[in-house]
């Protein structure tokens, strides 16, 4: 590689480490050519490129940037660069999958939204559902709740139409009592309805009371100091 090819490759690295927000630092030794065709297949579902890099042009391409701190002690040996710019977990779990069938690859640290990424990072991040994933999820929470919802909606209106109607036909009875005069739903007087027979009754019955008591001599049957025997000397 000559002065030429060193700095346009130092040049690519450089922009692919600007547009990216995830960069991999993966050790390939074991993949053939095949599996590596392979994998940049799955990688591109997460818009997610894997190149071999040489570890001394990848550390002038990281020279002055935040990328150096996380990145250059990992470029030693077989070092490939696995450069993110979609869903950072879809391109960690294609790697983590394609590492686990074919039992080559091996992550060594990284940088993801311009923090350092660890080895344990990177396999939680591995193990977690996809954007796409998870906005399924999220449509299928809020989908499912709200037709439940509507569904009760739609019972709790139905029958309250029916109560209503049946509510509607009752107070049609009740309407025309309500409009009656209240003498009239009684049987008072003003309906013309006679006075009852008791009152009469303890009119007459106060009378006889009043007339007794006048028409009662003293010292007769009605004067409590009168003794038995009196009326017949008399």
């Amino acid at each position: 590689m000559n002065r030429d090819e060193k700095q346009a490759a130092v040049a690519e690295i450089s922009g692919e480490l600007e547009g990216s927000s995830a960069v991999f630092a993966i050790d390939y030794r074991g993949i053939s050519v095949p599996q590596a065709a392979e994998l940049r297949g799955k990688l591109r579902e997460g818009d997610a490129t894997f190149s071999v890099v040489k570890n001394r042009l990848a550390k002038r391409a990281t020279e002055g940037t935040e990328a150096a701190a996380a990145l250059d002690d990992h470029l030693v040996g077989p070092t490939a660069l696995t450069f993110v710019r979609g869903d950072a977990v879809v391109a960690a779990k294609a790697i983590a999958e394609f590492a686990k069938a074919n039992g080559v690859l091996a992550y060594k640290g990284g940088i993801m939204d311009g923090s350092a990424l660890a080895p344990e990072q990177f396999d939680a991040i591995a193990r977690l559902p996809g954007i796409d994933a998870l906005r399924g999820q999220l449509v299928g929470l809020v989908s499912s709740p709200l037709g439940g919802v509507v569904r009760t909606l739609n019972g709790l209106l139905a029958g309250l139409a029916r109560q209503l109607g049946q509510v509607a036909e009752r107070g049609l009875v009740g309407d025309a009592v309500a409009e009656a005069p209240e003498g009239e739903a009684n049987g008072g007087p003003e309906a013309g309805g006679e006075q009852p027979a008791v009152a009469e009754a303890d009119a007459d019955a106060e009378t006889t009371s009043e007339d007794v008591a006048d028409e009662t001599p003293e010292g007769g049957a009605g004067d409590a100091g009168a003794e038995p025997g009196d009326e017949k000397e008399d």
